[in-house]
């Protein structure tokens, strides 16, 4: 079963039935036999939980499971441990994922068996104002810490793929932190993971009503931000909460956060659904190929010469 699939997709969900059928709908049809998805279900009430178990019983999905989870990490975890690819990757059920970016992100990673991780560039953008998808990227930050300019640094996951075999060093998401990436990230570049960057977008972070981020506030992130420092050293891109911790609190709450300022959508604005929503995502789609279109990426390596694009 592990020689089977090069990549596992793990999903982890709880009530997002509308979010769930979008990304279903442009992903099953272009799911390839070397490519396996997992599913964990948080015990949805919405119809989540039907709509996923006929794609299981109809062989559209590999793996599903559906019960309650203690938090977001027992949830991801339970992915992992069941994920038989070479290579894992998350799909976040509102997020926006390209499928050519991951996949020649996965063959550089089998192509480079010493890579560890894979992390790439990345968009994000807000539900509530769909026009305004801003760049986001950790480059310069990867540059310092692979020149030993600092122990550590942050990346969100939504951008990251992982060698399942690697999981044995690297571990599994701390289910003690609700910024589990954060922490995550930190641990993985603290503990010299072979981490590559790619300069291309896999994925496009859409903020949205009602995600588990929301839920999270600053003064949490606040105490896990000094419990990273005092166990990894990390400094901080600002102060005590990092700019990404801060741009994921604003996502979160439906906040375009940009160049330092959040800006919030008008008081009447109400969350698209249907068709309306559908259309959204197709244009957000649309949007993440053309960030793709130039094809002019790259991949840097903590060690340049070891690795073959």
């Amino acid at each position: 079963m592990k020689d089977r699939f090069n990549i596992s997709y793990i999903i982890c969900t709880k009530n997002r039935l509308a979010f769930l059928k979008i990304l279903f709908a442009e992903f099953l049809n272009h799911c390839q036999p070397d490519e396996e998805i997992v599913v964990i279900d948080g015990n949805s009430s919405d119809g989540s939980k039907e709509f996923l178990q006929d794609l299981f019983n109809g062989g559209k999905i590999h793996q599903f499971v559906s019960e309650p989870d203690k938090n977001q990490a027992h949830g991801w975890n339970k992915g992992l441990l069941l994920a038989n690819g070479t290579v894992i990757k998350k799909l976040i059920d509102d997020d926006v994922h390209s499928l050519a970016a991951i996949r020649r992100c996965t063959g550089f990673m089998l192509k480079n068996p010493l890579v560890d991780i894979c992390i790439s560039n990345g968009l994000t953008t807000d539900l509530a104002m769909p026009q305004q998808i801003s760049i986001s990227g950790r480059l310069k930050y990867y540059e310092a810490w692979r020149n030993g300019e600092s122990a550590c640094f942050t990346f969100n996951d939504v951008y990251m793929l992982v060698r399942k075999s690697a999981l044995s060093y690297l571990g599994l998401y701390d289910t003690q932190f609700a910024m589990m990436d954060w922490e995550y990230s930190l641990r993985c570049s603290y503990l010299k993971a072979n981490i590559a960057y790619y300069t291309g977008y896999n994925a496009l972070s859409v903020g949205t009503p009602g995600n588990v981020t929301s839920a999270t506030n600053a003064a949490r992130l606040k105490f896990e931000g000094r419990i990273g420092r005092e166990k990894y050293g990390y400094k901080g891109d600002r102060s005590d909460i990092s700019l990404y911790s801060e741009l994921k609190i604003a996502v979160g709450k439906t906040i375009n956060y940009k160049a330092g300022k959040g800006v919030t959508p008008s008081e009447d604005w109400q969350m698209p659904a249907g068709e309306q929503l559908a259309a959204v995502y197709n244009n957000f789609y649309k949007a993440l190929e053309q960030y793709n279109e130039p094809g002019d990426f790259v991949f840097y390596l903590i060690d340049e010469k070891a690795g073959q694009n």
